[in-house]
């Protein structure tokens, strides 16, 4: 055996992040490496991160989960996608949809048909024309192994947790209870060569994996890779989550409701709803916050509310030497878009691809590094683009994102939309043309002029097209039972889940 084969992973720390990684590389490496993750049930995890996005159910397909058993033990529900409220001038809404627009052209997409049409009197909004969008709007929903319906979910994030470390396990994976107290290196490379626990246990290791959240103890405190801030751009750095019973049917779709500092977030799930105000710190204080959040919530609390404060940016280097850092040890970019989960999985997916078997390599660190930047960079982008496109002046908050300067790609794509309705998704792009349309219509953006290749259909023509894509849309939704009764049917929760407090939804 080569001295320099990668044969045993260390994931130190455990949460989302840890058992994501967990679940991945022992179903996937089984008899091949020997995972193990060390973690203390004495330190606490964010756990909070509720909402996801449709990736997540390829992620799961590859891992041959079982969605029905999946989403009964986490008492999910569905997400078509998410409800913004508030952005653009305070008092609109718009729908983020996980659907595509229309029919698209090689040539050029649904949308500046669309726009078009518009010139022509045809009275209707982008949004009728995806199957996603209506259904979230009608609260329906309904999918078959035959259905094109695009969602994703809303998760008990902790429960999820324990979901993974159950499959894990019968993949091989060997969990280790207790603190951190001591990470060993080689003197002459730097590279990690074990963890020693407070108990005096040492764990050795070929390859780690850093999960240990915001601190990062191997990537940061024992490689001190650096951080990239982002604290100009995305000036969020607090939430204030809580957690409240059920006062209605679940919806499919995330709420974000914009206030004066920030936005705030609710998450339907089948036994309890996820409440959180995300705000700068530079403009409403930890108790305002608090005292906001419990004021607007509905429903009655069913934990006290706890303040996260968070960093926006991201590792200088995702893996140095012989640790990956995944999860909040890797970065952060607030959870807006519902990112985190799938900035993990994604992590974990090109470790798969990367992985070293035969020893750690820099070119396989520098391919790792570019794709983990590039992706993380992209998001920003789209979180920073519903701050800054926006005709909102009415606080200091908001003046300070509308005025600010954003990276040059980003206003490359503003403009370019702004002047043709041009937009695009670039290769490895967590986010299609469909979701930067929407957001960038949804904040107000009203392009200049768009595709000329729209004029080669006549007008009678572009009727029929439209006219038929609509009525199909909506033969569909007519079919679908609500979202609450087809959860109520496909995957009602465990009794272990709802405890005491399953709630009486009735209708809406």
């Amino acid at each position: 055996m080569n001295k320099n084969e990668v044969r045993k992973l260390v994931i130190a720390g455990g949460g989302t992040a840890g058992w994501v990684a967990a679940a991945a590389l022992s179903y996937k490496f089984q008899g091949i490496v020997d995972v193990t993750l060390v973690e203390s049930e004495e330190i606490g995890t964010i756990g909070v991160g509720e909402s996801t996005i449709p990736p997540i159910r390829t992620f799961h397909r590859l891992l041959k989960i079982d969605e029905q058993e999946f989403m009964r033990a986490t008492a999910a529900t569905f997400k078509l996608g998410i409800l913004f409220e508030g952005w653009r001038d305070g008092h609109d809404t718009y729908i983020h949809s996980f659907g595509t627009l229309g029919k698209s052209t090689w040539a050029c997409d649904f949308h500046h048909f669309w726009l078009h049409s518009q010139t022509k009197g045809f009275q209707s909004e982008l949004g009728e024309y995806c199957l996603e969008y209506q259904a979230a709007k009608e609260k329906k929903f309904a999918t078959s192994p035959q259905s094109p319906i695009n969602y994703a979910y809303h998760l008990d994030a902790s429960v999820y947790t324990k979901f993974l470390r159950g499959f894990s396990e019968r993949y091989g994976a060997k969990r280790i209870e207790g603190k951190i107290k001591e990470v060993k290196q080689n003197s002459e490379s730097g590279f990690i060569e074990a963890l020693v626990l407070e108990s005096g246990q040492t764990i050795e290791g070929d390859l780690f994996i850093d999960c240990t959240g915001f601190r990062g103890l191997l990537i940061e405190q024992t490689l001190q890779t650096g951080y990239q801030d982002w604290d100009k751009w995305l000036i969020c750095d607090r939430a204030v989550a809580v957690q409240t019973e059920s006062t209605g049917p679940a919806v499919p779709y995330t709420r974000v409701i914009a206030h004066e500092a920030g936005w705030r977030w609710k998450i339907p799930l089948q036994h309890r709803v996820g409440n959180g105000l995300v705000y700068s710190s530079r403009y409403m204080s930890d108790q305002d916050a608090t005292d906001k959040l419990l004021r607007e919530i509905e429903g009655k609390a069913i934990i006290e509310p706890r303040v996260i404060r968070f960093r926006p940016g991201q590792r200088r280097k995702a893996w140095n030497k012989n640790v990956i850092a995944m999860g909040l040890s890797s970065g952060f970019v607030e959870p807006l878009e519902s990112t985190s989960i799938q900035v993990i999985m994604t992590g974990v997916s090109r470790l798969i691809h990367l992985f070293p078997f035969g020893g750690v390599t820099q070119s396989f660190i520098d391919q790792y590094n570019d794709d983990a930047r590039s992706e993380m960079e992209k998001i920003r982008d789209f979180i920073i683009l519903h701050y800054h496109v926006t005709d909102r002046d009415d606080t200091a908050f908001w003046k300070y994102c509308r005025e600010m300067e954003v990276p040059e790609a980003l206003a490359r794509r503003i403009q370019m939309f702004k002047e043709r309705a041009h937009a695009w998704q670039a290769d490895n792009e967590l986010f299609r043309v469909d979701s930067w349309t929407q957001v960038m219509l949804g904040q107000g953006i009203a392009p200049a002029h768009y595709h000329q290749m729209t004029r080669a259909m006549s007008d009678s023509d572009l009727t029929r097209f439209l006219e038929g894509l609509r009525a199909s849309i909506n033969r569909s939704i007519e079919r679908m039972p609500s979202h609450q009764d087809f959860v109520d049917q496909y995957c009602p929760a465990s009794s272990d889940i709802w405890g005491a407090r399953k709630p009486s939804v009735g209708n809406a």
